[in-house]
């Protein structure tokens, strides 16, 4: 770590925090960014993914759900789309510069390799399937966002933290919708097979979206006061929470 990374860590280890316009180190300001672009690429890809599935929907109140939740997803793309202005990032430019709806073949397993143009999450290059398939994996990919979104909502830049704020009770309105039609949709089965199944392919899947155990990223965000966990103590948390989700809807916890 440079001699000026080292300070500034120093500085945030005291407390220090950041508005917008303060000077930055080019790393502080790197691993800043790549946070927010990670955030606001996989709320794009996941909702362009989750389109075609609106009209998928049983009834019209499961529709207009979906629909509700794809606008909120672009919103919150939004809402942090614009905190990367002040780093020279043209929004218009940006929204057009990929195929947020582009995925790969399902059976591809990725595991924690990145891949594309975009900086989307891996679990967002995988196509959902069907209606149950794709409130499954909102259930769970729900509960990583809220973790994962968890570790930035106290970080040392002050207005990321203050806009994710505003943004996480809604990602966990997403979950408890997700919980709800993943109920429903068992009940009008009358099993759990279908969704069984959904959660098998999704759960190793989501639980990949915390990254390798030694990543640098994560430790360079520790020490920037971007996070506070570790990878593995995140994915241990996603795990207690998906797992008392499944446990309530009857469902088995895959291992892995």
């Amino acid at each position: 770590m440079l001699t000026q990374d080292r300070e500034l860590a120093d500085r945030i280890a005291a407390g220090a925090r950041f508005a917008a316009g303060e000077t930055l180190t080019p790393s502080y300001r790197s691993e800043l960014m790549r946070l927010m672009v990670v955030f606001v690429d996989s709320e794009l890809a996941g909702a362009a993914g989750f389109c075609p599935f609106i009209n998928r929907g049983p009834g019209l109140g499961e529709r207009i759900v979906a629909a509700r939740m794809v606008a909120e997803k672009y919103a919150h793309a939004g809402k942090v789309l614009d905190l990367l202005r002040p780093f020279g990032v043209d929004t218009l430019l940006y929204v057009r510069s990929h195929a947020w709806d582009s995925r790969l073949n399902r059976n591809v397993d990725l595991g924690t390799r990145r891949v594309g143009g975009d900086k989307r999450l891996n679990v967002f290059h995988y196509p959902l399937e069907g209606w149950e398939d794709a409130i499954t994996f909102n259930l769970l990919m729900g509960l990583a966002t809220g973790v994962q979104l968890g570790e930035l909502k106290d970080c040392s830049y002050v207005p990321l933290a203050q806009t994710l704020a505003h943004i996480l009770p809604g990602e966990a309105q997403h979950v408890r919708l997700g919980a709800t039609g993943v109920q429903q949709a068992i009940k009008r089965a009358g099993t759990t097979t279908a969704v069984q199944a959904c959660v098998d392919y999704w759960y190793r899947r989501v639980a990949d979206t915390f990254g390798r155990v030694d990543s640098d990223h994560a430790a360079l965000g520790i020490r920037f006061g971007l996070r506070r966990r570790s990878n593995a103590e995140m994915l241990c948390d996603w795990k207690n929470q998906a797992g008392a989700a499944l446990t309530r809807l009857g469902l088995e916890t895959p291992a892995i």
